[in-house]
């Protein structure tokens, strides 16, 4: 909290550190560098106060405002580890959470606010805690004026810390000591606890902050990821306090009161740099053009996109529409293991090419290979492999809490003596990386290895499907077939015309074998609360495991399984008859 907080109040304590976008329109309240570590301070000695010291875990279940922030800083003051969960998760998620890492604390909000609706957050760390006996203490913030339960345990945190000294003197860490957790989930079995210390990983979020978005000392930076995610811990909190950034909160959604939102925020706080989900730009480009013109947008120098590979349809539309052709567009690859980004368009020579949807550019000390089926590193260009680093590099995970051989199955054992990133990729012919998916969504059909990403892609140009996802089923023939899930534009007719013009495509695209057997039309894809397509519950549908769905929990809307199996059912009794 030193770097982030203490140096730039200093030197220049009035400016201003975090603009809370709230989730009521227009209501920006602006909190200055000195006010953040006044914050901290009275935080960090209220949690001490309760017993939490040096090496203690703390869980925080808020959304995004400037306490949640202090409330990660305050932890980092005393030495502290804090987990933050999305505040979307169930009580059972964060149950998990809480007893895997042992917290001894919770840190919430009497209820969050999202999108005009309330969300009971007390209520659901109450259940959550039921089970958790490590838990001494509950600290409850205020979000909105509803009063709620308040038991033995439960500390209400504002009158606390009026209560408590504004200085608080940090506690001296190691450089290697563990900074935060944050639960990832794998391919397989309970989310993993990801380690990340001190140093490194402070050094790497502010560096990759500072040299992929062009950061400049005045800059206000847009990154609209939730703190529930590295994305936000690396670009909302760390890496631009630590450069002494004006870094932006962002609570509401991006439909919320109208499509226009992300447009009219980047007009009124003068965004410098946006950065955000493909997944959002997609339902973005639903609505249409209009809804972005209506706002001034030429404070933005640079725009980002994180999470997931973007296709070239939102990529252009991202390009060409919000940036007016004018933005750098850094499509940015890495992961929660990564600690920040490892390979994107920027930092270059200066205008430099970036060809639309790829990353391109490994960062500074990221030495990526590509890997064939026999662990022989692929040499030369216009090749694609199993995407490895062959060096550390200081934002690296350190392990999984609790689970050190899982860490090491997980990431070193496919590849001996490098880090294996779960992804395919792609490097061109001139030497840039293109993400071609995860390995584990890659598909066989006759022989032939195919991500479905690649098919998704191509059936993402037809202007009438915004989103698709493909997924592999066994094939008495082929050995595995693809079988596509798409959505379609509300008002769209002839439906089985444009499912013979995806098959087109996908053929002159990539090849014939690469079409899709079937094609059903769905209302939504089901996703997690980042945004992520969980194909594995796709998976299920269409080899009719239904029975066995596994963990749905972290699904933004469970009910969406119900209806995917109702449209699956109709769709085979149809094709049968």
């Amino acid at each position: 909290t030193v770097n982030c907080l203490d140096q730039h109040v200093e030197k220049s304590p009035n400016r201003v550190a975090l603009i809370w976008e709230r989730d009521e329109p227009g209501t920006a309240v602006h909190v200055t560098y000195r006010e953040l570590l006044d914050l901290t301070c009275r935080l960090a000695n209220t949690l001490k106060k309760y017993g939490i010291q040096k090496g203690d875990r703390v869980a925080i279940y808020m959304s995004v405002s400037p306490l949640s922030v202090a409330a990660m800083l305050a932890c980092a003051r005393i030495g502290a580890v804090h987990t933050v969960v999305f505040a979307g998760f169930s009580a059972e998620s964060l149950a998990g959470r809480i007893m895997d890492s042992g917290c001894k604390a919770v840190i919430t909000y009497n209820q969050g606010v999202r999108g005009g609706r309330t969300i009971e957050l007390k209520a659901t760390v109450d259940e959550a805690v039921k089970n958790c006996p490590s838990i001494r203490h509950v600290f409850v913030a205020q979000r909105t004026d509803n009063k709620v339960q308040m038991g033995d345990r439960d500390i209400p945190l504002e009158e606390e810390m009026t209560k408590a000294d504004s200085i608080c003197t940090p506690e001296s860490m190691d450089s290697e000591d563990v900074l935060f957790m944050l639960y990832t989930s794998g391919s397989t079995g309970k989310p993993k606890g990801i380690v990340h210390t001190q140093a490194g990983y402070l050094l790497y979020a502010a560096l990759t902050h500072k040299y992929v978005f062009d950061y400049q000392q005045g800059d206000v930076f847009g990154c609209v990821a939730d703190i529930g995610w590295i994305t936000g811990h690396s670009y909302v909190v760390y890496g631009p306090l630590c450069n002494g950034a004006t870094s932006v909160l962002f609570e509401s959604t991006p439909v919320y009161p109208d499509p226009g939102r992300y447009w009219e925020v980047v007009q009124r706080l003068k965004i410098n740099q946006f950065y955000g989900a493909p997944t959002a730009i997609r339902l973005l480009l639903n609505y249409g053009e209009e809804w972005v013109k209506k706002y001034d947008r030429s404070s933005l120098r640079v725009l980002g996109s994180v999470g997931e590979p973007i296709n070239k349809e939102a990529w252009q539309w991202f390009y060409e529409v919000v940036g007016e052709g004018r933005c750098a567009l850094v499509d940015t690859w890495w992961q929660t293991e990564t600690g920040g980004i490892c390979i994107a368009p920027r930092p270059s020579e200066e205008k430099a090419e970036i060809i639309p949807a790829m990353a391109m550019r490994p960062f500074f000390g990221i030495v990526p290979v590509l890997m064939d089926e026999n662990g022989e590193v692929i040499e030369g260009n216009d090749v694609s492999g199993a995407l490895c680093i062959a060096q550390p590099w200081p934002g690296m995970a350190r392990t999984i809490h609790g689970d050190h051989q899982r860490f090491i199955d997980a990431y070193f054992k496919a590849y001996p003596g490098y880090y294996f990133t779960g992804d395919g990729a792609y490097r061109s012919q001139k030497g840039y990386y293109q993400i071609t998916g995860r390995m584990d969504d890659i598909i066989n059909i006759s022989g032939h290895r195919l991500g479905t990403a690649e098919i998704e892609d191509a059936m993402a140009d037809h202007p009438e499907v915004p989103e698709t996802a493909v997924v592999g089923y066994p094939h008495k023939i082929k050995g595995e077939g693809a079988f596509a899930f798409i959505v379609l534009k509300e008002q769209t007719s002839h439906v089985d015309h444009i499912k013979e013009e995806l098959k087109t495509i996908v053929a002159s695209k990539i090849a014939k074998y690469a079409v899709p057997d079937h094609i059903l039309v769905v209302k939504r894809l089901p996703k997690t609360r980042s945004g992520k397509i969980m194909r594995r519950l796709l998976r299920k549908v269409v080899t009719e495991q239904s029975s066995n769905m596994g963990d749905v929990t972290t699904l933004d809307d469970p009910s969406v399984v119900k209806e995917l199996l109702d449209a699956y059912q109709k769709y085979k009794e149809k094709s049968s008859s």
